[in-house]
């Protein structure tokens, strides 16, 4: 048993487990336009791995079969794969909520400039990290340049209705390097006022997730000789009130390969979902994966300390 399972034992008297399957979050692949320092499942450009067409119509089937509310799309970045439009169109016929998450610099690529549009016409939520709300910030995670892109795009999604006329546009924000995420309601407001005021920006909220131990920021870690006391922040700020709202207890993460975890943060460390449920998109089985035990580790204490992964 993990320290983190002892924790959840002592605040819940037994295991971590689902609550119900409401959300089916869908990895498309590693591929991404950028190699942020953050990143816990190290994406970039030299990435190939893809979902192939027989796992998405593996999905389809699910969502057409068990009647998931919503269908979360993420990468890498998801708007490199060639058959995003084809899942979208036909999430949608089947009457699910579709939601995108985005980087926003990869919008601006020739081979996604009609993303927007698209994603207006099917109702599509986005969601955009935006790791920060000034140039100098966002640089340090992205690279040059990368603010001025998101900004870019932000405003060609306020055209579009997003944020401004009905259509879903949050944003997530991870703290820079080694901290805790500051409250969400101070961020939030510090964002809006920023992007509002100096670039005429709107968006509907902030949610705030703090950087996962895990891929290209574990490795800064341990480059920077941060990780052991980074993780000794994490577990000292466990706030047991986290633990109901834990995304893991509604969600089933689907791997490019079809494998099936409790979380995208767990496909990084091969963490299947628990031996009692099948492991693959194709034995998919809601009765039993709504009530599973969450496989955990010791990378919970990121999501479960001071406001959580909100």
């Amino acid at each position: 048993m993990s320290s983190f399972d002892e924790k959840v034992k002592s605040v819940l008297g037994g295991p971590l487990v689902a609550k119900a399957v409401a959300i089916l979050q869908v990895n498309l692949g590693y591929a991404c336009n950028m190699s942020c320092k953050h990143c816990h499942l190290s994406a970039g450009p030299g990435r190939k791995e893809m979902m192939s067409r027989e796992t998405i119509e593996a999905v389809l089937g699910v969502l057409r079969r068990e009647r998931i509310g919503t269908l979360d799309i993420t990468g890498g970045a998801p708007e490199l794969h060639p058959e995003l439009r084809n899942l979208v169109r036909e999430a949608r016929r089947i009457g699910a909520r579709v939601i995108v998450r985005t980087n926003l610099t990869v919008l601006e690529e020739p081979a996604c400039r009609d993303l927007p549009e698209f994603f207006r016409d099917h109702r599509v939520d986005v969601i955009a990290s935006m790791p920060g709300d000034t140039g100098a910030s966002v640089s340090l995670v992205r690279g040059r340049g990368a603010f001025s892109k998101s900004l870019r795009v932000l405003k060609i999604l306020n055209d579009r209705g997003y944020g401004t006329n009905g259509l879903q546009l949050h944003l997530v924000y991870n703290p820079p390097g080694a901290a805790l995420a500051p409250l969400q309601m101070d961020i939030e407001k510090e964002f809006r006022k920023t992007l509002r005021t100096r670039h005429g920006i709107a968006f509907n909220s902030l949610y705030v997730f703090p950087n996962m131990a895990l891929g290209r920021f574990r490795n800064f870690l341990l480059r920077t000789a941060q990780l052991d006391s980074y993780m000794s922040m994490v577990r000292e700020a466990f706030n047991p009130a986290t633990l109901e709202g834990l995304m893991c207890r509604d969600l089933v993460s689907v791997r490019w390969d079809g494998a099936l975890f409790d979380c995208d943060y767990n496909q990084s460390l091969d963490l299947f979902v628990d031996s009692a449920c099948p492991r693959h998109i194709n034995g998919f089985d809601t009765g039993r994966l709504s009530r599973r035990r969450i496989v955990t580790g010791e990378h919970c204490f990121v999501c479960a300390a001071g406001q959580g992964g909100t």
